[in-house]
């Protein structure tokens, strides 16, 4: 009997209980079956899963399972709200997160209901659409933490949050607020983290903040604060992170701030510093950026010491004498570039940093030689010491640094020979070693650099042969030579040359070489000022990327084949060159009847020939198959075959006026091509309503496009078809073919940027419609960097993938490139996928991940664009390294600004300036100088 009790008490405590335990109080289980169907979520599905405990997003206070402690709706694609009052019935809920969803505004119910669950310490809605103002956070007792960054929220920031007595973590970032910063920040102030970075907060950074003493990090970055630090920061004893960047800060930076013992990070670049803390830094700061501020005076020894330094930025300041003899031997990046320091680099600072990978010393004022010391450091891999004044040879040591990957020693006084084993660095993928007076030749084992990218040797001394073995270089995207004495046979070159190929001012002579067939990608070329001799060989023409070709000051003869619309020519020099449609000159009356019988001869002689060929031409025409024109004639007659096609707008005119039969016809036909990209074709489509618009042809078989399937083509493009912003163009519909993919647009009348502001049309482009078009871009591009939980960025931005609505309406193209293409399927190739040349940021040089800051620097290169008038490449020069060398004297900005524009008014003229200063910004050499493209649109529209 007794075995029996044992026995059914041991199944009720091991089976029965289980069950017991495991059962969600019936109240919140309610809750949650009245929410999921609601929600129509396929995670959330009770007929499914009967447990809520085991959807996804919910966890329950293990092992009983009785209550929900928190949950997670983050990426559900939720935009209804009036859910979101039923889960504050929940009273046991410690954590909510509605992160990366589509709200745009939070019920007033959930604020009463939600902040009388004493428990809940955590509340997330970032990366949402929230607009208005901030919600009053009246009760919410024991709220901790509070994410509401990444949203559209405006106003003023006054005692909204003064209630929440127990708040340590505030995160507002990337809203649109206004006003002071809140210095009422909880009761108790209890605060640790404090983020209200990329706002629009005013005036200066309140004393009261300092006085929440238990704050760890500190970030007021991206807004429009002046006035100084307040020296009550100082008493913030347990601060480890402090970011001021971005900002309109002034004066001297409190002398015991970077004596904090517990601060690690503090930057506060791009403000109006002046000067540097007389203290010594913690032992414990990590990182010091400091750069693109007005700081003066010495670096103070004491300054680069710290034991755990791993970054220190000081670059584009004022900064004098030399560079400090002692250098903590933790450093990893050292930025002193664009000051005013002087003197020798000292050899003893540069010895055995273990850790040292990125030294840039750039535009100084440095004297001396290289110290061969730097090639003591075994991770270095960016060493930049261009525009100084250094001299001597080039150390042996160097090429100990085999993980050096950027070289750039350009516009220095460096002689002597380059290294007869430069191959030895196998990693280079950027050599710039231009404007020094090297001499002697180019060594035949920089082939061995085989994964270079930029090679610059031009205006140097250079003599002899370009090695046969250069062709090897299979990723090189740009060959600078020009201006150095070479000479003899040019040898076949790297297949893969995009950005530019310069021989221009050597001794080459004889026919233009056949070696420069077949190089498709090339848009530049440059072979001025030889002495090429010999008719200009139609196998230029078929270049097809080329958009200049540089001939200019040759012995060129003959008549110059006829180059395609977009391609700017330049052959003055050559007097014996004729243009396509250049007349003949003019005969003397004297010998009218000499000319006139050649003439009758040559013509007869002319037509003979002619008739010959019409009847050959008749004849082949008969024996083939298949003639041009008939192949034409097929192409019209045989549309693309739809397998599918799919309406992702929700617009009625749209949807009634896309016809996808009519609209495969157009694609048929050559003649409806408008616009070429790298990456697509645009057609013209006339729809029977009588309405145009683009369709873009994806071609699968390009490997590129090839995304494993079609299911998630088509989900990555409906995601973009709902996507709302007139400053960019969304896909309406799309369809599939059995070998490529085509997405249709609204039709933009006035075509690209680039053919108006390049064109016949440009005087039309008042500053008004300039800045207009500026704006709008702007808007565009922040709409797409913050409109979903995942960045979209844009793989070719640049004045030819900006359509135009009118002169005042941009809209922003290919912003599905980066959904589509895959990088990897590139054969290592970056000129697959770094854009157009004069856009690709130099960072791309050695990393291939298309970022947001990169964005931000072809952005500023169209900002460059319109502000100048010039083209993103001239002459195989770049607009932005052009701009940036002739910045350098703020009283030399003028020459910048397109005159035409610049003198309509003084108001004109300061407004250009105002924007030239962002561009600036965008164009920074260094990623991390760059503005984010929400603050970029700030500064612009803060202009005005």
């Amino acid at each position: 009997m007794k075995s029996s009790i044992y026995g059914i008490s041991f199944f009720f405590l091991f089976c029965i209980f289980p069950l017991v335990s495991g059962q969600l109080a019936s109240n919140q289980n309610n809750t949650m079956i009245t929410v999921s169907h609601q929600l129509a979520n396929s995670s959330w599905n009770v007929e499914k899963e009967q447990n809520p405990c085991l959807w996804e997003g919910v966890t329950c206070n293990a092992p009983h399972n009785d209550s929900i402690l928190s949950l997670s709706l983050s990426g559900f694609g939720l935009s209804n709200s009036s859910f979101l009052p039923l889960l504050c019935q929940i009273n046991s809920l410690q954590s909510l997160d509605f992160s990366s969803n589509l709200f745009n505004s939070i019920p007033v119910e959930f604020f009463n209901s939600c902040g009388e669950i004493d428990g809940l310490k955590s509340l997330n809605f970032s990366k949402n659409m929230l607009v208005g103002s901030l919600p009053t956070f009246q009760k919410f007792v024991g709220l901790e933490s509070l994410d509401l960054s990444f949203n559209s929220l405006n106003g003023s920031i006054d005692s909204q949050l003064n209630g929440l007595s127990a708040l340590k973590s505030l995160n507002l970032s990337f809203n649109d607020f206004t006003g002071s910063v809140p210095s009422r920040l909880g009761k108790s102030r209890v605060l640790e983290q404090l983020e209200l970075s990329m706002n629009r907060f005013t005036g200066e950074i309140a004393s009261e903040i300092g006085e929440h003493g238990n704050l760890i990090k500190i970030d007021l970055s991206g807004n429009h604060l002046n006035g100084i630090i307040p020296e009550s920061f100082v008493n913030l004893t347990k601060l480890e992170t402090l970011i001021l960047s971005s900002n309109q800060l002034h004066g001297a930076i409190p002398a015991g701030l970077l004596g904090i013992s517990t601060l690690q990070r503090f930057s506060a670049n791009q403000n109006n510093f002046v000067g540097l803390p007389s203290t010594n830094p913690s032992m414990s700061l990590k990182i010091l950026d400091l750069s693109y501020n007005k700081i003066t005076g010495r670096i103070l020894p004491q300054l680069l010491l710290g034991s755990n330094l791993q970054t220190v930025d000081l670059s584009s300041n004022m900064l004098t004498g030399p560079i400090p003899v002692n250098i903590s031997s933790s450093l990893v990046r050292l930025r002193l570039g664009s000051n005013y320091l002087r003197g020798p680099i000292p050899s003893t600072s540069f010895v055995s940093l273990p850790n040292l990978t990125y030294l840039e010393l750039d535009n100084n004022s440095f004297t001396g030689t290289i110290p061969p010391q730097i090639g003591s450091n075994p991770k270095l891999a960016l060493l930049n010491l261009a525009q100084n004044k250094l001299n001597g040879t080039l150390p042996d040591e160097l090429l100990n640094l085999r993980q050096l990957e950027v070289l750039k020693l350009q516009l220095n006084k460096l002689s002597g020979e380059i290294p007869n084993q430069i191959g030895r660095l196998k990693m280079l993928s950027v050599f710039n070693i231009s404007w020094n007076s090297l001499n002697g030749i180019i060594p035949p084992s920089i082939s061995n650099c085989g994964k270079l990218i930029n090679l610059n040797l031009q205006n140097n001394g250079l003599t002899g042969l370009i090695p046969d073995a250069i062709g090897n270089l299979k990723f090189l995207l740009e060959l600078q030579l020009g201006e150095n004495k070479l000479h003899g046979r040019i040898p076949d070159l790297p297949q893969k040359l995009q950005i530019s190929l310069n021989l221009s001012f050597n001794n080459f002579d004889g026919p233009i070489p056949k070696a420069l067939y077949g190089l498709n990608d090339l848009e530049v070329l440059d072979l001025s000022n030889n002495s090429f001799s010999g008719t200009v060989p139609n196998f230029l023409v078929t270049l097809s990327s080329l958009s200049q070709l540089v001939l200019s000051n040759n012995q060129l003869c003959g008549v110059l084949p006829q180059f395609k619309p977009h391609v700017s020519v330049y052959v003055n020099g050559n007097p014996q060159l004729q243009r396509p449609q250049d007349n003949p000159p003019v005969l003397s009356r004297k010998r009218k009847s000499v000319g006139v019988t050649i003439v009758i001869t040559f013509a007869a002689a002319v037509l003979a020939v002619v008739v010959v060929a019409i009847v050959f031409l008749l004849i082949s025409r008969r024996l083939s198959k298949v003639n041009e024109e008939q192949l034409r004639s097929l192409e019209v007659l045989s549309p693309p075959r739809v397998i599918q096609g799919n309406m992702l707008t929700a617009n009625g005119v749209h949807r009634s006026n896309i016809d996808f039969t009519k609209a495969m016809e157009a694609v048929a036909s050559p003649a409806n091509i408008v616009l070429k990209t790298r990456f697509s074709t645009y057609y013209k489509a006339m729809m029977p309503s009588e309405a145009s618009y683009y369709v873009k042809k994806l071609n699968w078989s390009d490997k590129i496009f090839q995304l494993g399937s079609r299911d998630k083509f088509e989900q990555e493009v409906e995601a973009l078809g709902k996507l709302s912003n007139s400053n960019i163009m969304i896909p309406l519909a799309y369809v599939l073919t059995v070998d490529s993919a085509y997405l249709f647009y609204e039709f933009a009348p006035k075509g690209t940027l680039y053919d108006i502001l390049h064109g016949s049309l440009k005087s039309s482009l008042d500053w008004a419609s300039r800045y207009s078009i500026a704006v709008g871009v702007a808007q565009g591009l922040a709409f797409l960097h913050g409109c979903t939980s995942i960045p979209i960025l844009l793989i070719d931005l640049s004045s030819r993938s900006i359509v135009l609505k009118s002169l005042k309406e941009p809209q922003v193209g290919d912003i599905e490139l980066c959904k589509v293409i895959d990088p990897s399927k590139s054969n290592g190739s970056l000129s697959t996928v770094a854009g157009s040349v004069g856009y690709i940021p130099p960072e791309y040089a050695y990393t291939m991940r298309v970022t947001m800051a990169g964005n931000v620097y072809s952005f500023g290169v169209v900002l460059l664009e319109l502000l100048t008038g010039k083209a993103a490449v001239s002459e195989g020069t770049e607009l932005a390294k052009w701009v940036l060398s002739n910045s350098v004297r703020p009283n030399k900005l003028d020459h910048i600004l397109d005159f035409s524009i610049s003198r309509t008014s003084l108001v004109v003229r300061n407004q250009m300036l105002a924007v030239l200063k962002v561009a600036l910004a965008c164009v920074s050499v260094t990623p991390e100088s760059r503005p984010k493209m929400k603050s970029v649109l700030r500064m612009i529209l803060n202009v005005r």
